[in-house]
């Protein structure tokens, strides 16, 4: 049977919003993005990360700006027994928070998005304002990957698509009864059905 994959998005949910994660030794990270880039990272020291706006605190969130996927030590080890070829966990401590949390860095960039069966894609052109960009795609609507090609991964972020964290059923139903997620999952595979949140 082929396996099913699902995008991984902020939910429509009460939640709190977190910020960029930064040092705890002051400043901020060179490559902010790093978290997103879908790479093996050194490991970046201690972490520390602000509430930048109260609210309903949730097991799984994305930082406010950098979309960072900022998770509970619960959340953290569904990833770690499950995908642990395919990411690496950074403690990061949250502003008043007595709990550990992680950074969830996908370690992998996989070639899968099967462009002829989404729904709409947008690509970035050379007359961009970021022309580095260029051939990247910009949005997709309905994102279909092609599940043959994901190397046997369960956790990565689609090439010229790295805005997109992917996960496969198994992780996602593992994190569903994790429950209080902040986050909720969009099928990619077959047809485009969303879940809700969890």
């Amino acid at each position: 049977m082929e396996r099913q994959f699902y995008w991984v998005g902020m939910a429509d949910v009460p939640q709190w919003l977190v910020t960029t994660p930064v040092p705890v030794s002051g400043g901020e990270f060179d490559e902010p993005w790093m978290f997103g880039e879908g790479r093996l990272l050194p490991d970046p020291g201690p972490i520390k990360a602000q509430i930048a706006h109260p609210g309903e605190k949730r097991a799984f969130v994305f930082s406010a700006i950098e979309k960072v996927p900022i998770v509970s030590k619960a959340v953290a080890n569904v990833f770690r027994a499950l995908a642990p070829d395919d990411i690496q966990l950074f403690p990061v401590t949250v502003e008043g928070e007595s709990e550990r949390y992680f950074i969830v860095n996908a370690t992998k960039v996989v070639d899968c998005i099967d462009e002829a069966n989404c729904r709409e894609v947008h690509h970035y052109t050379e007359e961009d304002p970021l022309p580095e960009y260029a051939g990247e795609y910009r949005w997709i609507y309905g994102m279909r990957i092609d599940p043959s090609k994901t190397e046997g991964a369960c956790v990565f972020r689609p090439k010229r698509f790295k805005t997109a964290f992917i996960v496969s059923e198994e992780i996602k139903d593992a994190l569903e009864r994790v429950g209080s997620l902040g986050v909720g999952f969009e099928r990619v595979t077959d047809s485009h059905v969303a879940t809700g949140e969890g």
